[in-house]
């Protein structure tokens, strides 16, 4: 499994204000992704460095979430490497597909979260 990126993933009821804060910051858009799950929208920033930072609205959250999106090459083995150490999917047994992606948050038994993603070509 290759790695294809590896940053922040910031889960918000107000992705508004969480994208202004890092639009301050120097970080600018350079991807959005909109119904995700049906009502989910992703923005994917990035600033001059080459730091990138991804804010997800998702109105139904009972809290903000913050984990780590894992971009890689093959979302099967990644998905398998992450449950034999004991994360859980959870969406239960759902994977969000997309005509561009595939992807799931993966739960550690401490409760720390890997977003694992792979974009589809």
């Amino acid at each position: 499994m290759k790695i294809t990126a590896f940053n922040p993933l910031i889960v918000v009821k107000d992705a508004e204000s969480a994208t202004k804060l890092f639009e301050e910051l120097g970080f600018e858009y350079r991807h959005t992704k909109e119904g995700i799950n049906g009502n989910i929208t992703n923005y994917d920033m990035k600033d001059a460095n080459g730091f990138r930072v991804d804010v997800a609205q998702a109105d139904d959250l009972p809290q903000a979430l913050t984990a780590i999106r894992m971009n890689v090459d093959d979302f099967d083995e990644a998905f398998k490497f992450l449950s034999e150490r004991g994360f859980k999917n959870a969406q239960g047994d759902r994977i969000t597909e997309t005509a561009t992606s595939k992807d799931t948050l993966m739960v550690s038994p401490s409760g720390f979260g890997i977003s694992i993603c792979q974009h589809l070509k």
